[in-house]
């Protein structure tokens, strides 16, 4: 309704305020909030690991008997100190499989050494291990965030961590004695899949397509990543373009459906030529449920560099019967994520200024039926909205859950409803004093 509409039916003043806080309501609840600092350029400095606004602060205990519970599909953050460990709390049944992954973030600058790095595992009430994933700065031996991840897996066959009860997850530091001491940073988070109505396949195929296809076509396009997981900007296949400063990370997404094999690939631009930096561009995938899977590094020296992920097999139910980590990480459909970190040797040699770098994607094959799960598989599924956000680069951050998108609409319902009622009263009043 327009001002002028307003006026003519002589509700005045008072009512157009209720009319434009009534709109202002229903624009505001309609946002999606973002987290994080927004990336610098020239000299400013690179912008730090963006943590999910949303997680709940964490103390993790000394002992496996204080530890305090996580809940699923919650993030949290807590602190863990050189060669510290810490333990946490989750209660499972045997009726799904359960994932807790953490994101370890150094201070950006601090000296780390090749071995360096963490371990989370899931325990039952005995010490025994049930899965567990150790990832380290291999030979980038710069700080950057490093993803790992813990399972427990209901198994009939299996002989141990069957139980339903109480388990704990331990996550532990290894640093050298001449890394930089300062606390890292974590970002836990907690998710669960169904099991299968039926047994599948366990077998893995002897043959696969394990041959790099030709680069993507159509040229590249701009797409600047994101600064966190929480942040990380959605990509289809393609040739994307960004600009990377030393010390920074970049963080994408990949929707990957059964049956489809996905391959990557980075480039750094050429630039003045000078001295040549060891590993200096680290490109890392990690699966939808934030566990590693392959990473590799390339040196610069001021002419192009380029790297590529090793072939993966296609995305699979029966890859998990794998011992190769990076088989078994491509274990189910989802969001894969991709992280390109500069070294921030790269500023000493070339300056503090952005480098240009190309992601290259390709997802080969066509979507595969799911298996059959006994249940929604929630991250486990790639979606139409997620085709929709993978076309148009939608960060994560953006996406409310469902539950979320159900509070905004209620809050903006809810508050519209008290607006107008107020409006049609305060109406009602005018028509009888007139």
């Amino acid at each position: 309704m327009s001002t002028q509409a307003v006026r003519r039916t002589g509700i005045g003043r008072t009512a157009r305020a209720l009319i434009a806080a009534a709109a202002a309501a229903g624009a505001v609840t309609a946002l999606p909030a973002r987290a994080g600092a927004a990336e610098g350029t020239g000299g400013t400095p690179a912008p730090a690991y963006a943590f999910d606004a949303a997680a709940q602060r964490i103390q993790g205990a000394a002992s496996s008997l204080d530890a305090k519970p996580l809940t699923t599909g919650r993030t949290y953050r807590d602190t863990l100190r050189k060669n510290g460990k810490v333990y946490y709390r989750v209660d499972l049944d045997g009726r799904r499989n359960s994932y807790v992954s953490v994101v370890a973030v150094p201070k950006p600058g601090g000296k780390v050494a090749y071995g360096d790095g963490f371990k989370v595992s899931v325990q039952d009430n005995s010490g025994t291990d049930c899965g567990s994933q150790d990832v380290d700065f291999g030979a980038g031996q710069y700080a950057r965030p490093l993803v790992a991840y813990a399972r427990r897996t209901v198994d009939p066959d299996a002989y141990s961590c069957q139980k339903p009860g109480a388990y704990y997850v331990l996550v532990e530091r290894e640093s050298a004695a001449d890394s930089t001491p300062d606390d890292w940073e974590l970002e836990l988070r907690y998710v669960t899949e169904p099991l299968l109505k039926q047994p599948g396949p366990t077998a893995l195929p002897e043959a696969w397509a394990s041959g790099v296809p030709a680069p993507p076509a159509g040229g590249p396009r701009k797409r600047q990543g994101g600064a966190g997981f929480h942040e990380a900007v959605s990509l289809r296949e393609g040739e994307w373009r960004a600009d990377i400063r030393p010390g920074q990370t970049l963080f994408y997404r990949v929707p990957v459906d059964w049956g489809q094999q996905l391959f990557a690939g980075a480039e750094l631009g050429s630039g003045t030529e000078g001295d040549s930096v060891s590993n200096a561009l680290t490109l890392s995938l990690d699966n939808p449920a934030l566990g590693f899977v392959d990473m590799n590094t390339v040196r610069y020296d001021g002419k192009p560099a380029s790297l590529a992920l090793d072939p993966l097999r296609p995305v699979a139910h029966e890859n998990r019967t794998s011992y190769e980590e990076a088989t078994n990480g491509m274990r189910f459909a989802g969001w894969y994520y991709l992280s390109a970190t500069l070294s921030p040797e790269v500023a000493a040699a070339y300056g503090d200024k952005p480098v240009p770098l190309t992601l290259r994607v390709n997802v080969e094959g066509a979507p595969k039926p799911a298996p059959p799960y006994d249940g929604d598989p929630g991250p486990f599924a790639v979606t139409a909205d997620d085709r929709e956000a993978a076309a148009s680069g939608a960060a994560a951050a953006t996406e409310p859950s469902n539950g979320a998108m159900k509070a905004v609409a209620a809050a903006g319902i809810g508050t519209g409803t008290v607006l107008l009622l107020g409006l049609g009263a305060w109406t009602l009043l005018a028509r009888r004093r007139a």
